[in-house]
């Protein structure tokens, strides 16, 4: 399988400014059955689909995402649209269920945000004999958390796009979690296992690990806190 090279810090056609590499090349992920890619519009988000992301979707058997984004990659990108199940054959035998549930990237309605900052979707995976996992993608709002939580909970890993996420876009208001959100969101969901991502390497990151491992500690949930 061929694999692309890591993007360099620099400032990106979206205007956003990545301050670290990558802490792994492609080659050095192994074999990939599928992505989960909260969203792509190229203009925009390059914090979740860089260059290198882009090429190497290329060698990956599927990709799921939203519909717009689907459409816009084309190749094995599949929509997924909320509440929307896909069943994935697993290597060693067996299924595994990936459901994609609402994700808002910002404050406020749907029909509001999604024109200014895209479609954006998260996921849960699960399966017979199998730990529960929520993967955010990048959400801002709670409120999606407790509908996810009341379907799936109690999930045993969370993923959690955090970061503080502000831009111009929205008058810098928060587009992902912040850290406090974060811990809130690992209550809500009764997680064993918490795994914040998007927090680092990007200048529009407002918060990072120091403020994240601060929540944690306040909301009683360090414990279950796993920072790489």
């Amino acid at each position: 399988m061929a694999r692309s090279s890591v993007d360099a810090p620099g400032t990106y056609p979206s205007g956003l400014a990545k301050t670290a590499p990558a802490s792994a090349a492609p080659a050095d992920l192994g074999r990939i059955d599928v992505v989960l890619l909260s969203h792509d519009e190229h203009d925009e988000h390059d914090d979740n689909l860089d260059a290198s992301g882009r090429a190497l979707l290329a060698d990956v058997p599927l990709t799921l995402t939203t519909p717009s984004g689907a459409g816009r990659l084309g190749g094995t990108a599949r929509p997924l649209k909320d509440w929307e199940s896909a069943e994935l054959d697993r290597p060693g035998g067996g299924t595994i269920t990936v459901t994609g549930v609402p994700a808002l990237h910002g404050p406020g309605a749907r029909g509001d945000l999604e024109p200014v900052v895209g479609e954006v979707v998260g996921f849960v995976l699960s399966g017979d004999g199998l730990p529960t996992v929520y993967v955010s993608g990048d959400n801002a709002q709670l409120s999606l958390v407790r509908g996810i939580a009341d379907r799936f909970g109690p999930v045993d890993t969370a993923v959690l796009f955090a970061g503080a996420v502000r831009t111009p876009v929205l008058d810098r208001a928060l587009l992902t979690l912040d850290s406090a959100q974060a811990a809130e969101a690992a209550r809500i969901l009764g997680a064993r296992r918490v795994v914040p991502v998007h927090f680092d390497s990007w200048a529009h990151f407002t918060e990072g690990r120091e403020q994240l491992v601060d929540a944690f500690n306040a909301a009683g949930l360090i414990d279950r806190v796993e920072l790489a």
